[in-house]
């Protein structure tokens, strides 16, 4: 799960990295606003879900995606693995 959390952070922040960052203010029912651009780089849609997470001291919000869109995402990554002599 955290190998996971990794891969989706560091696209999600490449991703980010190309845009300016904007600052947002915190409404007293602690809502924020997503700037536009983060929300079209993201392809964030009304309604769907992100995670939270507290990281060295900051908010990092991460689309969920359902397990048919992330499909093929980890494509082309070596899966093969060493195993010791006594194992199948």
């Amino acid at each position: 799960m955290q190998n996971m959390i990794d891969t989706m952070y560091r696209t999600t922040h490449a991703i980010l990295m190309e845009y300016e960052m904007s600052g947002v203010t915190v409404s007293p029912k602690y809502q924020v606003v997503i700037p536009k651009e983060a929300r079209e780089a993201l392809q964030l849609k009304p309604g769907e879900k992100v995670e939270v997470f507290s990281y060295k001291n900051r908010l990092e919000f991460i689309p969920v995606k359902s397990i048919s869109t992330t499909r093929g995402f980890l494509k082309g990554i070596d899966t093969s693995i060493k195993r010791e002599d006594d194992r199948l």
